[in-house]
């Protein structure tokens, strides 16, 4: 049986092997992006008849229904992504982020979905005083990014109680795998580790490196993306982690290579750890891929 699914953001990094997935198990998609942060080299494998790809701004757009025609399940991945210039650009990350998601649920609400999984952030949790950080912490949104994030998971949660949508939020922790952006200067730390051993740089490691962060591999999340669409959950939030924190120093290690320590950034949480029980409990997944194996996959991917 074929279905037929949105992804928005579809041609990012999660959003491309969202797709590839989705394909592989017979889906037919519509990819959204508007190529801020997307790249088409991340689609240009797939056959046309398989994946249609529309170059629009969800945030913009308002005639996104036609789209959404016949759809069974949307994945609404497309969003600004980065803290610090959502400091400098707070109006712009609020139209995309939370306008954008609007505009998507919007589309969504009349038509019989199956399910409309957003894509959140763990970073709404600010510094958390508990670890691992369950689902259940205070919410302390530290920047523009993380309120945008958490105001779309609100209206997702919103939307699932008024319309009787099936929505579910996943808040994300630290992902990594291939097609990761590395061309911005503020990503993350693998993304600055690739280009950095791309280009025979050594390794720039904030502070003294014993900073901890919860790193999941791609396709872990992207498993538990396809098992929530196929489950009877709705209205839920699920964080999405290892449930294992790993060092920066640990994670340069792992990429080889010299290494330099520049000093540490204001405001830089120490540690993150993501509670991942509940989803563990509510649909039996749990992350495959250790921290080894994947960062060896990474750097294969790049051919480093």
């Amino acid at each position: 049986m074929s279905f037929k699914s949105i992804v928005t953001g579809g041609a990012g990094f999660i959003g491309s092997n969202l797709v590839d997935r989705l394909v592989k198990e017979k889906h037919k998609v519509i990819v959204l992006d508007n190529f801020a942060s997307g790249n088409k080299k991340n689609l240009s494998h797939h056959k046309k008849k398989d994946v249609k790809i529309i170059n629009l701004d969800i945030s913009k757009n308002q005639n996104l229904q036609k789209y959404f025609n016949k759809v069974d399940y949307v994945f609404h991945l497309a969003g600004l992504a980065e803290i610090i210039p959502s400091i400098k650009y707070s109006k712009k990350y609020f139209i995309n982020n939370v306008l954008g998601t609007l505009n998507v649920l919007e589309a969504s609400k009349n038509i019989k979905i199956k399910k409309f999984i957003y894509a959140a952030s763990s970073s709404c949790y600010g510094y958390p005083k508990n670890f691992p950080t369950s689902e259940n912490e205070k919410i302390e949104t530290k920047h523009p990014y993380a309120l945008t994030k958490y105001i779309g998971e609100e209206l997702v949660k919103k939307y699932a109680s008024i319309f009787n949508m099936p929505n579910i939020s996943f808040r994300f922790f630290n992902v990594y795998g291939p097609r990761l952006n590395i061309s911005s200067q503020y990503g993350a730390v693998f993304g600055r580790f690739l280009s950095q051993k791309i280009s025979k740089k050594p390794l720039t490691i904030v502070g003294d490196g014993t900073q901890t962060r919860d790193f999941i591999y791609v396709e872990d999340l992207i498993d538990a993306f396809l098992k929530v669409s196929k489950s009877k959950l709705v209205n839920k939030i699920y964080n999405l982690g290892s449930g294992k924190e790993t060092s920066i120093n640990k994670i340069a290690k792992l990429f080889g290579g010299k290494k330099t320590f520049i000093t540490k950034r204001l405001n830089e949480p120490k540690r993150s750890l993501a509670d991942i029980s509940k989803i563990k409990k509510d649909i039996n997944w749990k992350p495959k891929t250790s921290i080894e194996e994947g960062i060896k996959k990474l750097i294969i991917s790049y051919n480093i």
